[in-house]
Protein backbone atom coordinates (compact mmCIF):
# COMPACT_ATOMS: atom_id res chain seq x y z
CA UNK A 1 0.00 0.00 0.00
CA UNK A 2 1.37 3.43 -0.97
CA UNK A 3 1.08 5.90 1.90
CA UNK A 4 2.68 8.73 -0.09
CA UNK A 5 2.45 9.36 -3.83
CA UNK A 6 4.00 12.03 -6.03
CA UNK A 7 2.14 12.39 -9.34
CA UNK A 8 4.05 14.48 -11.91
CA UNK A 9 4.95 16.95 -9.17
CA UNK A 10 6.62 20.20 -10.06
CA UNK A 11 7.66 23.03 -7.77
CA UNK A 12 9.09 26.38 -8.67
CA UNK A 13 9.57 29.80 -7.12
CA UNK A 14 9.17 32.43 -9.80
CA UNK A 15 11.32 31.34 -12.74
CA UNK A 16 13.42 28.96 -10.62
CA UNK A 17 12.40 25.33 -11.10
CA UNK A 18 13.22 23.16 -8.08
CA UNK A 19 11.34 19.93 -8.90
CA UNK A 20 10.36 18.63 -12.34
CA UNK A 21 7.73 15.97 -13.09
CA UNK A 22 8.46 13.93 -9.95
CA UNK A 23 6.72 10.54 -9.89
CA UNK A 24 7.45 8.54 -6.76
CA UNK A 25 5.67 6.37 -4.18
CA UNK A 26 6.48 5.48 -0.58
CA UNK A 27 5.11 2.15 0.59
CA UNK A 28 3.84 1.43 4.08
CA UNK A 29 6.62 0.28 6.41
CA UNK A 30 9.57 1.24 4.22
CA UNK A 31 12.32 3.80 4.70
CA UNK A 32 12.78 5.81 1.54
CA UNK A 33 15.97 7.86 1.43
CA UNK A 34 15.96 10.99 -0.73
CA UNK A 35 19.59 11.27 -1.81
CA UNK A 36 21.18 14.10 -3.75
CA UNK A 37 23.57 16.99 -3.79
CA UNK A 38 22.75 20.37 -2.26
CA UNK A 39 20.08 22.04 -4.37
CA UNK A 40 18.81 18.81 -5.93
CA UNK A 41 15.29 19.30 -4.51
CA UNK A 42 15.24 16.60 -1.86
CA UNK A 43 14.25 18.83 1.09
CA UNK A 44 11.59 20.51 -1.04
CA UNK A 45 10.15 17.08 -1.85
CA UNK A 46 10.11 16.24 1.87
CA UNK A 47 8.28 19.45 2.78
CA UNK A 48 5.64 18.79 0.14
CA UNK A 49 4.62 15.67 2.07
CA UNK A 50 3.44 17.42 5.24
CA UNK A 51 2.04 20.55 3.62
CA UNK A 52 4.86 22.92 4.51
CA UNK A 53 4.88 23.51 0.75
CA UNK A 54 2.40 22.70 -2.01
CA UNK A 55 3.20 21.69 -5.59
CA UNK A 56 2.93 24.25 -8.35
CA UNK A 57 1.99 21.40 -10.69
CA UNK A 58 0.94 17.81 -10.17
CA UNK A 59 -0.27 16.30 -6.92
CA UNK A 60 1.10 14.89 -3.67
CA UNK A 61 -1.18 12.29 -2.07
CA UNK A 62 -0.87 11.24 1.60
CA UNK A 63 -3.01 8.36 2.87
CA UNK A 64 -5.10 8.45 -0.33
CA UNK A 65 -5.88 12.18 -0.04
CA UNK A 66 -4.15 15.05 -1.89
CA UNK A 67 -2.33 17.35 0.51
CA UNK A 68 -4.34 20.27 -0.86
CA UNK A 69 -7.52 18.61 0.46
CA UNK A 70 -6.22 17.93 3.97
CA UNK A 71 -6.86 20.21 6.90
CA UNK A 72 -3.43 21.80 7.30
CA UNK A 73 -3.18 21.19 11.05
CA UNK A 74 -4.47 17.62 10.82
CA UNK A 75 -1.92 16.78 8.09
CA UNK A 76 1.02 18.10 10.08
CA UNK A 77 -0.10 16.35 13.26
CA UNK A 78 -0.38 13.04 11.41
CA UNK A 79 3.28 13.19 10.38
CA UNK A 80 6.35 13.32 12.65
CA UNK A 81 9.10 15.71 11.53
CA UNK A 82 12.74 15.65 12.66
CA UNK A 83 15.23 18.29 11.51
CA UNK A 84 18.92 18.93 11.95
CA UNK A 85 19.74 20.28 15.45
CA UNK A 86 16.37 18.85 16.63
CA UNK A 87 14.49 22.20 16.66
CA UNK A 88 13.57 21.90 20.34
CA UNK A 89 11.99 24.83 22.17
CA UNK A 90 14.84 26.11 24.40
CA UNK A 91 12.53 27.41 27.16
CA UNK A 92 10.69 24.07 27.50
CA UNK A 93 11.98 21.10 29.46
CA UNK A 94 12.59 17.81 27.69
CA UNK A 95 9.31 16.48 29.05
CA UNK A 96 7.36 19.49 27.79
CA UNK A 97 9.04 19.37 24.38
CA UNK A 98 8.18 15.71 23.89
CA UNK A 99 4.66 16.05 25.24
CA UNK A 100 3.70 19.19 23.33
CA UNK A 101 1.91 17.55 20.39
CA UNK A 102 -0.24 15.25 22.57
CA UNK A 103 -0.99 18.27 24.78
CA UNK A 104 -2.18 20.28 21.76
CA UNK A 105 -4.25 17.29 20.67
CA UNK A 106 -6.03 17.31 24.04
CA UNK A 107 -4.62 14.14 25.57
CA UNK A 108 -5.17 13.71 29.34
CA UNK A 109 -2.22 14.83 31.44
CA UNK A 110 -1.59 11.37 32.89
CA UNK A 111 -1.57 9.76 29.44
CA UNK A 112 0.90 12.39 28.18
CA UNK A 113 3.21 11.71 31.11
CA UNK A 114 3.20 7.97 30.45
CA UNK A 115 3.79 8.52 26.75
CA UNK A 116 6.73 10.86 27.33
CA UNK A 117 8.45 8.47 29.72
CA UNK A 118 7.93 5.53 27.34
CA UNK A 119 9.36 7.44 24.38
CA UNK A 120 12.42 8.64 26.25
CA UNK A 121 13.21 5.03 27.12
CA UNK A 122 12.64 4.10 23.47
CA UNK A 123 15.33 6.56 22.35
CA UNK A 124 17.68 5.37 25.15
CA UNK A 125 17.25 8.32 27.53
CA UNK A 126 16.42 7.68 31.19
CA UNK A 127 13.27 9.74 31.94
CA UNK A 128 14.21 10.18 35.59
CA UNK A 129 17.45 11.81 34.46
CA UNK A 130 16.26 13.82 31.44
CA UNK A 131 12.61 14.83 31.92
CA UNK A 132 13.37 18.07 33.75
CA UNK A 133 16.42 19.08 31.74
CA UNK A 134 16.44 21.90 29.21
CA UNK A 135 17.88 21.54 25.68
CA UNK A 136 20.95 23.63 26.61
CA UNK A 137 21.81 20.96 29.20
CA UNK A 138 21.98 18.19 26.58
CA UNK A 139 24.66 17.06 24.15
CA UNK A 140 23.97 17.22 20.42
CA UNK A 141 23.18 13.52 20.27
CA UNK A 142 20.84 13.77 23.25
CA UNK A 143 18.98 16.70 21.67
CA UNK A 144 18.55 14.68 18.49
CA UNK A 145 17.15 11.74 20.47
CA UNK A 146 14.67 14.08 22.14
CA UNK A 147 13.74 15.42 18.69
CA UNK A 148 12.95 11.89 17.53
CA UNK A 149 10.91 11.23 20.67
CA UNK A 150 8.94 14.43 20.06
CA UNK A 151 8.22 13.38 16.46
CA UNK A 152 6.86 10.06 17.75
CA UNK A 153 4.80 11.54 20.57
CA UNK A 154 1.38 11.59 18.89
CA UNK A 155 2.04 8.18 17.29
CA UNK A 156 2.12 9.29 13.63
CA UNK A 157 2.28 6.66 10.91
CA UNK A 158 4.75 8.66 8.81
CA UNK A 159 8.09 10.14 9.93
CA UNK A 160 10.09 12.72 7.97
CA UNK A 161 13.80 13.23 8.66
CA UNK A 162 15.63 16.22 7.14
CA UNK A 163 19.36 15.45 7.51
CA UNK A 164 18.85 14.89 11.25
CA UNK A 165 22.37 13.62 11.97
CA UNK A 166 24.29 16.05 9.75
CA UNK A 167 25.54 18.36 12.52
CA UNK A 168 26.67 15.62 14.91
CA UNK A 169 30.21 14.42 15.55
CA UNK A 170 31.11 11.23 13.63
CA UNK A 171 30.92 8.88 16.63
CA UNK A 172 27.49 10.11 17.77
CA UNK A 173 26.24 10.09 14.18
CA UNK A 174 27.30 6.48 13.72
CA UNK A 175 25.63 5.52 16.99
CA UNK A 176 22.31 7.04 15.94
CA UNK A 177 22.56 5.55 12.44
CA UNK A 178 22.89 2.12 14.02
CA UNK A 179 19.81 2.68 16.19
CA UNK A 180 17.62 4.20 13.48
CA UNK A 181 16.59 1.02 11.59
CA UNK A 182 15.71 -0.75 14.85
CA UNK A 183 13.59 2.16 16.00
CA UNK A 184 11.63 2.51 12.75
CA UNK A 185 11.10 -1.26 12.42
CA UNK A 186 10.06 -1.88 16.02
CA UNK A 187 7.57 0.97 15.97
CA UNK A 188 6.17 0.01 12.56
CA UNK A 189 6.65 3.42 10.98
CA UNK A 190 7.02 4.59 7.39
CA UNK A 191 9.96 6.97 7.02
CA UNK A 192 11.30 9.41 4.44
CA UNK A 193 14.89 10.42 5.14
CA UNK A 194 16.80 13.23 3.39
CA UNK A 195 20.59 13.07 3.13
CA UNK A 196 23.47 13.95 0.82
CA UNK A 197 25.62 11.23 2.45
CA UNK A 198 25.58 8.11 0.27
CA UNK A 199 26.98 5.97 3.11
CA UNK A 200 24.04 7.00 5.29
CA UNK A 201 21.61 6.30 2.45
CA UNK A 202 23.01 2.80 1.89
CA UNK A 203 22.88 2.05 5.60
CA UNK A 204 19.39 3.33 6.40
CA UNK A 205 17.25 3.03 3.29
CA UNK A 206 15.13 0.12 2.18
CA UNK A 207 14.93 2.14 -1.05
CA UNK A 208 16.89 5.10 -2.39
CA UNK A 209 15.51 7.87 -4.61
CA UNK A 210 18.32 9.86 -6.25
CA UNK A 211 17.56 13.41 -7.32
CA UNK A 212 19.62 15.55 -9.67
CA UNK A 213 18.69 19.17 -10.45
CA UNK A 214 15.09 18.54 -9.43
CA UNK A 215 14.67 15.34 -11.46
CA UNK A 216 14.38 11.77 -10.21
CA UNK A 217 17.16 9.79 -11.89
CA UNK A 218 16.93 6.54 -9.90
CA UNK A 219 14.63 4.77 -7.46
CA UNK A 220 15.36 1.30 -6.11
CA UNK A 221 16.98 -0.77 -3.39
CA UNK A 222 20.53 -0.08 -2.16
CA UNK A 223 21.68 -3.16 -4.08
CA UNK A 224 20.08 -1.88 -7.28
CA UNK A 225 21.60 1.54 -6.67
CA UNK A 226 25.09 0.02 -6.72
CA UNK A 227 24.34 -1.39 -10.20
CA UNK A 228 22.83 1.81 -11.64
CA UNK A 229 24.73 3.22 -14.60
CA UNK A 230 23.39 6.77 -14.50
CA UNK A 231 26.30 9.29 -14.27
CA UNK A 232 24.96 10.87 -11.06
CA UNK A 233 24.56 7.45 -9.45
CA UNK A 234 28.11 6.57 -10.52
CA UNK A 235 29.43 9.72 -8.85
CA UNK A 236 27.84 8.69 -5.56
CA UNK A 237 28.95 5.08 -6.01
CA UNK A 238 32.55 6.27 -6.28
CA UNK A 239 32.22 8.20 -3.03
CA UNK A 240 30.76 5.10 -1.37
CA UNK A 241 33.66 2.90 -2.59
CA UNK A 242 36.27 5.42 -1.51
CA UNK A 243 34.68 5.65 1.96
CA UNK A 244 34.55 1.88 2.32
Amino acid sequence: MSLIEFHRVGFQIGPKVILRELNLTVEAGETLVLLGRSGSGKTTALRLINGMLFPTSGQVVVSERPTTEWDAVALKRSIGYVIQESGLFPHFTVGRNVGLQPELAGWPKEKIGERVRTLLRTVSLDPDEFLARYPRQLSGGQRQRVGVARALAADPGILLFDEPFGALDPVTRLDLQREFPRLVTELGKTAVFVTHDVREAMKLGTRIALLEAGCLVFAGTPGEFQMCGHPEARAFQEVFRDAG
